[in-house]
């Protein structure tokens, strides 16, 4: 699918002229908005694709907010057969591609939880397809694939979400009317810290082959990958996320959570420069262990230029992780004793906004002369601001009110695509190298001044498994 310039599809600034919240609306504006809602007695037809780890908890709140889910699909037979003691009637797949060429007449809607490198493929065939979508975080693999999920669910009017379940949270969203308020004046920084990577990266691919288990069709667990042999526990079931053919590294895993908040409150477009500034041992086919990459933004809807760092690292690892400096952090360390294993940041010129939870359930304010965070519930400085943002009724039920009503879900595809796109940014500039500052054009997904950015841009998807 040809993708195309921001002047054809909703830009940022429209974006966010469309779904500001008027004080006192119970509803986000129609926009945007689903072609054909299903009534409320109406039964919705569900497929889910990938149904172990957390495709097992998508399935199951899909059917217990009143989908019919009527397919399942994972690579893994064991992993198929364990979901089947829960859905009995639903027909079985371990190609997504058969599931969907097979019973596109029959479902209305897909969730996807598979391993990143796929979720992008199986979203885009099935909203081609006209099928409403759910799908986990990050919502695809490459910058190209966002912008085309983005489009599509504007195109085919569709209902979707993507899985960052703190979008869902009451204190994400006090957060982001507290910070457009204007609490802590004019945003200037943005430090955000994962203690991720919990699985293995930074090192070299293992030689030799295994024998592939008779239940796992390791062709469908590929996908658009090149191929490569089976090594027992490197990559299936939870060991991809760190090699780059497969997964995002702690950015794509976490940051989708971690800076859904800020995003949001700072009302984050495209950056204009991204550089990977410093990072551990590089490896040619693994994210590092630990890696500090930056980000610009220019000035926004009132607000002035910005810089966003980006840090990870496992601190149960060896190597040291790479985190935000004293001065930054310094009420964080006064309040808490130490740096929390992850957190969110945001510095301005009246005070500071931290949450140390990934989801942003929680949030603490310091105001300029405080020494110490106090509660964003309990701050004075909070108490006048008033509710903008309509509450969740759950997560995944906020897709399946979008389906039936039309309401936008807070973390429907044409937010969470920009969310994104920018996150996948940080992995552009991680593959292009340290140091290398990346001028970047948004609205033409290119750099202006790094070519070899463009690689990484896109996919090169195997024969048969092109979106």
């Amino acid at each position: 699918m040809k993708t195309e310039p921001d002047s054809k599809i909703l830009t940022r600034r429209q974006f966010l002229s469309r779904t500001t919240l008027a004080v006192g609306a119970s509803t986000l504006v129609s926009f945007p908005y689903v072609g054909r809602v299903l009534g409320a007695n109406d039964a919705i037809n569900v497929a889910c694709i990938g149904v172990g780890g957390k495709g097992d908890s998508d399935s199951s709140d899909a059917a217990r907010n009143g989908g019919n889910i009527v397919a399942i699909c994972d690579v893994d037979q064991n992993t198929l057969d364990r979901k089947a003691k829960q859905f009995p009637k639903a027909k079985q797949y371990q190609d997504f591609r058969k599931l969907l060429d097979e019973m596109g007449g029959q479902i209305d809607a897909v969730t996807v939880s598979t391993a990143d490198h796929t979720h992008g493929v199986a979203a885009i065939r099935a909203m081609k397809l006209g099928k409403h979508c759910f799908c986990q975080k990050p919502l695809v693999q490459t910058v190209q694939e966002a912008r085309i999920v983005r489009q599509l669910a504007n195109e085919k009017k569709l209902a979707t979400q993507m899985g960052n379940q703190g979008s869902a949270e009451s204190g994400l969203r006090r957060a982001v009317e507290v910070v457009q308020a204007g609490v802590i004046g004019q945003p200037q920084e943005l430090h955000v810290w994962s203690n991720r990577p919990v699985w293995p990266q930074g090192l070299m691919r293992p030689e030799g082959a295994d024998e592939v288990p008779s239940t796992l069709n390791w062709d469908a667990w590929i996908g658009p990958a090149a191929m490569r042999p089976y090594k027992k526990g490197v990559y299936h079931t939870f060991n991809w996320r760190g090699w780059f053919d497969f997964g995002t590294g702690a950015l794509g895993d976490m940051a989708c959570h971690t800076v859904n908040m800020p995003f949001r409150a700072l009302k984050l477009g495209y950056p204009t420069v991204v550089e990977y500034e410093m990072g551990s041992r590089f490896f040619p086919e693994t994210f590092p262990k630990t890696s500090r990459i930056r980000f610009e933004f220019p000035e926004r809807d009132g607000m002035p230029p910005l810089k966003f760092w980006w840090y990870d690292g496992n601190p149960g690892d060896a190597l040291k992780p790479l985190r935000p400096g004293a001065d930054a952090a310094k009420e964080i360390i006064m309040t808490h004793g130490n740096l929390p294993g992850s957190g969110a940041l945001i510095i301005g010129d009246k005070g500071k906004l931290f949450s140390p939870d990934d989801y942003g359930a929680r949030f603490y304010l310091a105001m300029k002369g405080d020494e110490e965070f106090k509660s964003g519930d309990q701050h004075e400085a909070c108490k006048a601001v008033p509710q903008t943002i309509p509450r969740s009724p759950g997560h995944m039920q906020e897709w399946f009110r979008m389906m039936r009503e039309g309401t936008p879900a807070y973390s429907n595809f044409d937010i969470a695509a920009y969310l994104t796109e920018i996150i996948l940014l940080g992995c552009v500039a991680l593959r292009v190298g340290e140091g290398f500052r990346m001028d970047w054009d948004g609205p033409n997904m290119k750099s202006t001044n790094l070519p070899q950015a463009a690689q990484f841009v896109t996919r090169k998807s195997r024969p048969g498994w092109e979106a």
